[in-house]
């Protein structure tokens, strides 16, 4: 009996999505933005990079491999600026992380948000399933509709809807519906969906969510099911709960407590959240997504993305067993905490470190189950 992709991820030792962008792909983007190369020679370096690491994933032993983001600048951006109605802009400052300010970006929404057939994503992903070994899943990664929501914190600025959030929202599920379905009929079988949002939201709550961000989350819930009860049923969608992560930093601190009833809503397969270090908490908010009923796999983001020192099996181990506390074993995973470069200045590892954290997670969860 062929086991189909819907009940095989999120896969006992996954990955979030972005990977450390090598040096020939740095220059080439540099000499493609001074026009030093045109777009085509920019393209033929971006298919080489992206067949090479494809092929690094795959004989680590991932069963789900990404693209490494290697055509994105940002992990955000530059599939909102793909969207009809959306646009990338320089913003006088950068995002503010721990200790730094990111370097510029930002969006704009000046029409209504549509879906755009020649989203140039899509042609990204259909370059990518056309090269991934049999046995081997092609897994796209966009941002979570909720990341576009109008924010000057995250220099998002709406020039069109005039505030009304409730009527962006409407336009922007089915922008996304209409996206994850051309995925979908692309080959597309594992989509993930990034999102500061949640993360973000629990640091500026405590215990409970602030009043204030009460609308945007139930905006967000209502966003995110929209397009997760519109997706084919074998299609499998997943989200990564991230704090940031911009040259090995973050920008926000704070356990799920605050959004962890808002997380169980969601009628998602399954999610990688961080919990590399104290800036998570603990593991007791996840009783509240496994006692949803819909069984639901948690990836426990474990093993850090931001430095290059390798956790021991045993204490990884240790920390499995003390979430299968609060979620049956059976429903967890093991993952990192996030990509290692969400941007394209990537992380303050090697790549050789990269590997080595990535092997270290299918080590573990070889280890800790036997499916």
């Amino acid at each position: 009996m062929t086991v189909s992709v819907k009940n095989q991820f999120p896969y006992r030792y996954d990955e979030v999505g972005s990977l450390l962008r090598p040096a020939a792909l740095k220059q080439a983007r540099a000499d493609f933005q001074s026009q030093k190369i045109s777009a085509d020679d920019l393209k033929a370096v971006e298919d080489r990079e992206v067949k090479r690491i494809v092929e690094k994933q795959a004989d680590l032993g991932l069963k789900a491999v990404t693209d490494g983001e290697f055509r994105r600048s940002w992990w955000h951006l530059d599939f909102f600026d793909g969207l009809n109605g959306a646009h990338f802009f320089t913003p006088a400052k950068g995002y503010n992380f721990n200790g730094l300010e990111t370097r510029k970006g930002g969006i704009k929404i000046t029409n209504k948000v549509t879906y755009n057939p020649g989203h140039p994503f899509f042609a990204g992903f259909s370059y990518l399933n056309s090269i991934v070994p049999d046995g081997v899943t092609a897994k796209q990664t966009i941002p979570s509709p909720s990341v576009m929501f109008p924010n000057k914190d995250a220099e998002i600025y709406d020039e069109h809807y005039n505030n009304d959030l409730n009527a962006f929202v409407d336009d922007l599920i089915i922008a996304y519906q209409k996206t994850v379905q051309h995925f979908y009929e692309l080959g597309c079988r594992y989509l993930q969906i990034d999102d500061t949002s949640w993360g973000m939201w629990a640091s500026f709550s405590k215990g409970t969510l602030n009043p204030a961000l009460k609308p945007v989350a139930e905006a967000a819930v209502r966003a995110i099911n929209a397009i997760a009860d519109n997706k084919p049923e074998d299609l499998v969608l997943t989200m990564h709960v991230c704090r940031g992560n911009y040259a090995s930093t973050w920008a926000g601190a704070g356990a799920y407590d605050p959004v962890a009833d808002y997380l169980a809503q969601l009628h998602i397969d399954g999610y990688f959240l961080e919990y590399d270090d104290e800036r998570s908490g603990g593991f007791e908010p996840l009783k509240k997504i496994a006692d949803n009923g819909r069984h639901q796999r948690i990836v426990l983001g474990l093993v850090t993305s931001k430095k290059p020192e390798l956790e021991s099996e045993d204490s990884l181990r240790a920390r499995i067993q003390d979430a299968s506390q609060y979620v049956p074993l059976n429903d967890l995973c093991l993952s990192a905490q996030c990509g290692f470069a969400s941007t394209e200045e990537g992380n303050h590892l090697t790549e050789t470190d990269q590997w080595r954290k990535l092997k270290l997670v299918i080590d573990t969860a070889k280890s800790v189950w036997k499916d």
